[in-house]
């Protein structure tokens, strides 16, 4: 082989290898829904919590407090044992309801006789939280997928299909993504991601692929919801500035932090300040 015929492979290789990650990272670019309803608010993490109060993250009180100072609210939905979608983060007991095992593992009347971070709330269900928010605020819904089991999709759809109010889903899952552009095309949907890598979180083939948004040809996120320690990552910005994708920061701890993120982002999730 010449060295001119050589040169010519390497550069087609090269081409077409950065042209494939142009096409893995894009968000979906036809027949966008609006989004910017959700950029006018900002969004308490979990509620407007304080889990050494009597409003505790994903709690009902946690929730109405977001309500009543006049903020959207982010919340985590996965299912119980019995299939019904209820509102907590952790896959794990333990952290927040002092208790071995995981969310999955017992159903709703095991889970009912739990209380959150020794307070006297419980974990409530996502038809019991849609029906306390009642639209008076956006809400960006975080779906739980561990692993392949998507069936917490179909569930909480079941219940989004006949809400009111103004909600989005997202989650870290591209599987998860990807159930709501087959089935419910019309609504929202975020793809979350971390630096994994640099957080010293996850390794490893899969950690990569998200880190780097390298599943968005299979979920055609409307927005990218990152770690806003991290506005540079080159996809992440690749999304917001080239193909124009709303943004989204999680999870701002204070003001300063949030002036920040004002420069690389749209939407904004918080907790531990009040926002100015």
């Amino acid at each position: 082989m010449s060295l001119g015929l050589a040169i010519v492979m390497v550069t087609a290789v090269c081409l077409l290898t950065v042209a494939l990650y142009f096409l893995m990272i894009m968000p979906r670019m036809t027949g966008r829904p609006d989004t910017a309803p959700f950029v006018k608010w900002m969004y308490a993490h979990r509620g407007l919590h304080d889990n050494s109060g009597e409003a505790p993250e994903n709690s009902l009180a946690a929730f109405e407090k977001a309500v009543e100072a006049g903020f959207g609210i982010e919340l985590d939905v996965q299912l119980s044992k019995d299939g019904i979608p209820v509102v907590f983060h952790d896959y794990t007991l333990k952290r927040i309801c002092g208790v071995e095992g995981k969310v999955c593992d017992l159903n709703l009347e095991e889970l009912r006789r739990l209380t959150l971070c020794g307070s006297d709330q419980r974990i409530p269900t996502f038809e019991e939280a849609l029906e306390l928010v009642d639209g008076r605020v956006p809400l960006i819904v975080e779906l739980k997928i561990e692993r392949t089991d998507t069936s917490v999709c179909p569930a909480a759809d079941r219940l989004l299909s006949e809400y009111q109010g103004m909600y989005c889903i997202e989650s870290f899952n591209p599987l998860g993504v990807l159930w709501y552009r087959r089935n419910r095309r019309r609504v929202v949907r975020g793809q979350l991601s971390d630096a994994f890598y640099r957080e010293g979180e996850y390794m490893g083939f899969l950690a990569f692929f998200l880190q780097n948004l390298l599943f968005n040809w299979l979920g055609k996120p409307d927005f990218v919801a990152y770690n806003h320690k991290h506005p540079r990552m080159l996809s992440r910005s690749l999304c917001r500035g080239l193909y124009r994708s709303t943004a989204a920061a999680w999870t701002i701890k204070s003001r300063e932090e949030l002036e920040a993120a004002k420069k690389h982002f749209d939407i904004f999730i918080f907790d531990s300040f009040m926002p100015g």
